[in-house]
Formats: C-alpha cells, structure tokens, sequence
C-alpha cells in the first residue's frame, strides 16, 4: 500500500479506521525527512495490512502542535487507536521494520490494561487489584 498523505481533519478518523497506522511528521525542508521517505514508502509495499500516512509539519502546523512533535522526521504508531510508539529521527529499513513487526506482535489486551490501569491513577482511583502498574507490566521499547 502506498502511504497516505493526511491532514488535521482526516487524522482522527484515519485512527480510529484502521487497526495499526504509521504517522511519519515530516516536512519538504528536512533532510533526514527527505532521506527517510523512500524508506518509508518501500517498507509501506510490504504491509498491505499497516496505513502508512505522512503528516507535513508546515501544512498542518496545529496538528503538529497537539501532537507534540518538537523535531523530525518523527515515527507514530498507533495499533487499536492507541499510541504505541513515537521516536524522532530516521530509521533505516531494518529497524522500521522491527517497528512494524513489534506493532503487529503486540498484545493488546495488556496494552489497554495498562492504558486503564494509567487512567484509573491519573483520575486518582486506587489501581486495580491485579496490581496496577506495579505489576511490571510496560508496552514494550522498540
């Protein structure tokens, strides 16, 4: 699959829509973002199952903003609507791969676990009784 270029308004839905999708921030005046695009798009053939968009950082400044993004080319991904992973920097085709691969193998019924034992402690509820995040439980560094 070709990889998807998204504005503010389609980056919501395009979450929600789909299982596992890659974010790539980037934008037409950085090198590395330049560098780090054809790599971006082979890997992207190789998925059919994965949505690889591209968000460009000056098109779509406010997206940006309430992203968080503060360097590029920067690397989301989202599996289930929830934000799994975010790194700056460019990748090689290797380790993009290792991205995508570790996005697909994760369990998703202990990383929404996690994600409601997080939000139960941050409203200020008593962690469940398995253990809350003391459990040793992380989504996993890639």
């Amino acid at each position: 699959m070709a990889t998807l270029d998204i504005t503010g308004e389609q980056f919501a839905s395009t979450i929600e829509g789909n299982d596992i999708v890659l974010v790539d921030f980037w934008a037409e005046w950085c090198g590395p973002c330049k560098q780090f695009g054809p790599t971006y798009s082979a890997v992207s053939e190789k998925h059919p199952d994965v949505v690889f968009t591209k968000v460009d950082t000056e098109a779509e400044q406010q997206l940006a903003a309430e992203a968080g993004i503060t360097s590029i080319p920067t690397l989301m991904a989202f599996r289930e609507k929830v934000l799994v992973f975010s790194q700056p920097g460019a990748l090689n085709a290797q380790q993009l791969e290792q991205v995508v691969d570790a996005v697909k193998a994760l369990d998703m019924d202990e990383v929404h676990a996690h994600v409601a034992r997080q939000q139960e402690e941050a409203a200020g509820k008593p962690a469940s009784p398995q253990g809350g995040a003391q459990d040793g439980t992380q989504i996993p560094d890639f």
